[in-house]
């Protein structure tokens, strides 16, 4: 099947992946522009965790103040090299992810760093709740467990629903930025002050 270049360009701009990977996911796909976009970003993602083991000592810091001055945001994000720290696309994802902080008000970049006491305070706290609720004993753990992701959907940067696309977590959000942009990024610090608050 011969691939038009019209719809390798439309591809490469949805995607902002190379002419020949758009290239190539259309000829894989027959043509289905939906299908290629797919592959793309799967390949993209098995590409970007090989790449989550690299050295990222480069990057900025940016803040966000929000309207009104009354929450403000500083964020440390790394990535491999000076050139990429440059980039747009890398600098708005920064961005984007500071304004996600402002809004969000996560308490942990990830999983790992949430101390072990305090899950195992809340799954105590989701079992007794599963129990006063009637629940036979023999599920209060699963439901326990499934209401721990969802704390972790609140505290955890990560996990929680991106503010400006709620399909997306920024766990998935700094994968694409990773797959896209071909070096390690790593959401490095971030501290969030809100005017009045010790």
């Amino acid at each position: 099947m011969e691939i038009k270049p019209g719809l390798v360009k439309q591809l490469r701009e949805k995607s902002n992946a190379g002419m020949m990977d758009c290239k190539k996911a259309l000829v894989e796909t027959n043509g289905d522009l939906a299908r290629a976009e797919e592959v793309l970003r799967e390949k993209g993602l098995a590409q970007a965790s090989k790449k989550a083991s690299r050295a990222a000592k480069e990057g900025i810091i940016d803040s966000y103040i929000h309207l009104g001055s009354k929450i403000g945001v500083m964020l440390e994000v790394n990535c491999e090299t000076d050139f990429v720290a440059r980039n747009e696309m890398f600098k708005g994802f920064v961005h984007d992810v500071a304004l996600h902080i402002a809004a969000a008000n996560p308490q942990y970049i990830s999983i790992e760093e949430v101390p072990g006491e305090i899950v195992e305070k809340e799954k105590e706290i989701f079992r007794k709740q599963a129990v006063n609720d009637g629940k036979p004993e023999n599920i209060v753990d699963k439901i326990a467990d499934g209401r721990i992701k969802k704390f972790y959907e609140e505290i955890v940067l990560l996990e929680q629903p991106f503010v400006k696309d709620a399909d997306k977590k920024i766990g998935d959000l700094l994968k694409e930025k990773i797959a896209t942009i071909g070096e390690n990024i790593v959401i490095k610090r971030f501290c969030r002050y809100v005017l009045g608050e010790d």
